[in-house]
């Protein structure tokens, strides 16, 4: 894992947190907003799943810190529009006899990029 990582080592964090990974909807919903932010519809569509149920999951998945909202637009109408987007980039498990872990890379470094970026401009 690089210096971008989260460690979870708490049984009692880390368990809740695998549970809603191996989940197979979890799954195709993190690789679905990994590299681009969606709306729950796209996301929906993309995975062929039913819009509450893609909600239902969404709302979890924000819950336990896994997803967050990136973006909201406006759409023609007025409507609220927003953009969901996985905070890992990849996860890696470690099972002992004393211990579960879980080591998360995040997916941030392109806001990050776009954080110094900003400071940068700023500065002149």
């Amino acid at each position: 894992m690089t210096m971008n990582a989260l460690t979870f080592d708490s049984h009692a964090t880390a368990m809740p947190l695998l549970q809603e990974l191996v989940d197979g909807i979890s799954y195709r919903l993190i690789m679905s907003t990994i590299d681009t932010p969606k709306t729950a519809a796209q996301v929906s569509v993309e995975n062929n799943l039913p819009l509450s149920s893609t909600y239902k999951k969404i709302k979890k998945l924000q819950d336990v810190g896994i997803l967050f909202i990136e973006k909201i637009e406006l759409d023609g109408k007025g409507k609220k529009v927003v953009y969901y987007r996985s905070r890992i980039k990849s996860m890696e498990f470690n099972l002992s006899r004393d211990q579960i872990l879980l080591q998360f890379e995040k997916n941030d470094i392109h806001m990050s990029a776009l954080v110094n970026a900003m400071k940068q401009q700023a500065t002149f």
